[in-house]
């Protein structure tokens, strides 16, 4: 393939999101001479960033499944289910961390291939675990015990709770107590229900320090893992960089997230797809470099040991892998099988962003909590009529 060939991409700035790719795209140079540019935008940007915006000045795209139904509309990547073998997309699918393979698939095509799998997961600090002579909270009642225990030692337990972090909490404790969120007929969840699981949200604003409210999961684990305050969080997308040691300061440990006593469901699921621009120039190499970073070799290995969170389940159940991250994938994978999909119709990334403001609003300054379940009603229905969202 000719040397002259190059690739952009476009990722989110950590070093899980940024230093595999940069590492495998050194590594496809070498052996190809095709070459890949990463850039790098905020966590926030990767949430609500227009992906067919950017699939006009970008080659490659990782991005967020919530806005699958807005990119296939606009027709801003490439199937493809039409461009890789069916062999191929059958290991891709067979292993699977959860539904993150099925994630990318809409209107009976793949538009994205799961290079990195996440969910909503638990972290803790074990050492400071081991200080308070506690382990890590297995239910909700542990939970609210661990609170307890921990304020009386100066120490707290958070959740992070920007606003689209809030709405995420919020769909995850749906989902754990047997409810999956959107599953009723233009609501959210049945409002009694509804009611009893944003006390829960609501408990766990109290309890995190007032900074949380401008934290995502990525701050929220630096300060963990740089500061000595925060011991616990019940509800945030896991980064396996923070249990590598080295990282930071202090090692963060994880888990699945409490159980309302149905086992660790419901962990909303995150993670990140590569896919292809429509306007791409040169789509054999944005494909056979697709395929390449979504291997299970290099997902075990170079990508994983980059500081990579690799989607492919041979990845998650490697030994070597394991030692390196932790045993961060051994930890939480159970988790992440038992994970919620949110919805990804055109549209829903619209809801997901405004409901996380009104929820925000609603737990910073207070309300009325029907109110509120009413609005975030009102903006799902809305997104389900033609053109809505």
């Amino acid at each position: 393939m000719s040397a002259t060939v190059e690739l952009s991409g476009i990722t989110w700035r950590h070093e899980r999101g940024i230093d595999p790719l940069v590492a495998t795209a050194a590594r496809f140079a070498a052996e190809t001479g095709v070459q890949v540019s990463w850039e790098a935008r905020s966590l926030q940007g990767f949430a609500d960033q227009s992906i067919p915006a950017l699939a006009e000045r970008f080659d490659l795209l990782v991005f967020d499944h919530p806005h699958i139904g807005e990119i296939v509309a606009k027709g801003a990547l490439l199937a493809l289910d039409k461009l890789l073998d069916g062999a191929f997309l059958a290991d891709q699918e067979l292993g699977s961390v959860g539904p993150s393979y099925s994630s990318y698939v809409w209107e009976g095509h793949l538009w994205g291939l799961a290079i990195d799998a996440a969910g909503h997961v638990a972290a803790y600090r074990p050492d400071l675990l081991e200080r308070l002579e506690v382990g890590p909270p297995q239910t909700w009642d542990e939970v609210w015990a661990l609170d307890q225990i921990a304020r009386r030692a100066g120490l707290r337990v958070a959740i992070p709770n920007k606003p689209v972090d809030a709405i995420c909490s919020l769909l995850s404790i749906c989902a754990n107590a047997g409810v999956d969120p959107y599953a009723s007929d233009g609501r959210i969840v049945p409002r009694e229900f509804g009611l009893e699981r944003l006390e829960v949200l609501v408990r766990l604003t109290a309890a995190s320090p007032a900074d949380a409210f401008e934290w995502d999961p990525i701050r929220l684990l630096d300060q963990m893992a740089e500061d000595d305050q925060v011991v616990y969080c019940p509800l945030l997308f896991g980064y396996s960089n923070y249990s590598r040691p080295g990282f930071r300061r202090r090692l963060v440990r994880f888990s699945p997230i409490p159980s309302s006593g149905l086992g660790p469901r419901g962990g909303l699921i995150g993670g990140a797809g590569l896919g292809i621009s429509a306007r791409c120039r040169h789509v054999e190499a944005a494909r056979d470099y697709a395929r390449y970073v979504a291997s299970p070799e290099v997902q075990r290995s170079l990508y994983t040991s980059s500081g990579g969170q690799p989607g492919h389940r041979a990845a998650w159940l490697d030994p070597q892998a394991n030692e390196l991250a932790g045993d961060y994938f051994r930890d939480t994978l159970a988790g992440l099988d038992a994970g919620y999909l949110r919805p990804r119709h055109d549209g829903a990334a619209h809801v997901h962003n405004q409901g996380g403001e009104q929820l925000w609003r609603f737990l910073h300054d207070g309300g009325d909590p029907a109110a509120l379940l009413d609005r975030l009603d009102t903006l799902y229905r809305r997104s389900l009529e033609p053109h809505g969202g």
